[in-house]
């Protein structure tokens, strides 16, 4: 039996290249995003996540859907699956790791390997589209 992570993530695109974040003790680079709280809205939840992580405020009026992503949980038993609902939003203040995130990370379609398999799975997609470099 599949066991799913359901997340939300912010797709943030500078120069052709995706804003990834690294936890302390981590290798792989992540979106930037998290889980709802209970009783939490998609929107809410991305906002206060963000901020949380990045020190920075979604304007919420901007937040967009994307798409939807799946693939296997990095560090989880085979078969776990992290879902990625991901959003675009505008911003405010200025970007910093914050709580967990040691490091801030742009990354190129060519260091797909950096990231997480979720991860990777959305810079193909947004390579497709021609949003990253």
């Amino acid at each position: 039996m599949s066991k799913q992570i359901d997340k939300l993530a912010w797709l943030y695109i500078e120069q052709g290249k995706l804003l990834t974040a690294r936890s302390k003790g981590k290798e792989l680079f992540y979106i930037p995003g998290g889980k709802r709280e209970v009783g939490e809205s998609d929107h809410q939840a991305l906002i206060r996540e963000v901020k949380e992580e990045l020190s920075v405020d979604l304007v919420p009026e901007t937040i967009r859907y994307v798409e939807t992503f799946s693939a296997q949980a990095d560090g989880k038993n085979k078969g776990t699956i992290v879902k990625l609902t991901c959003y675009v939003a505008d911003y405010s203040g200025e970007l910093s790791p914050d709580n967990e995130i040691e490091q801030l990370e742009f990354l190129s379609y060519q260091q797909l390997r950096s990231g997480s398999k979720a991860t990777a799975a959305v810079m193909e997609w947004l390579k497709i589209q021609g949003l990253i470099d």
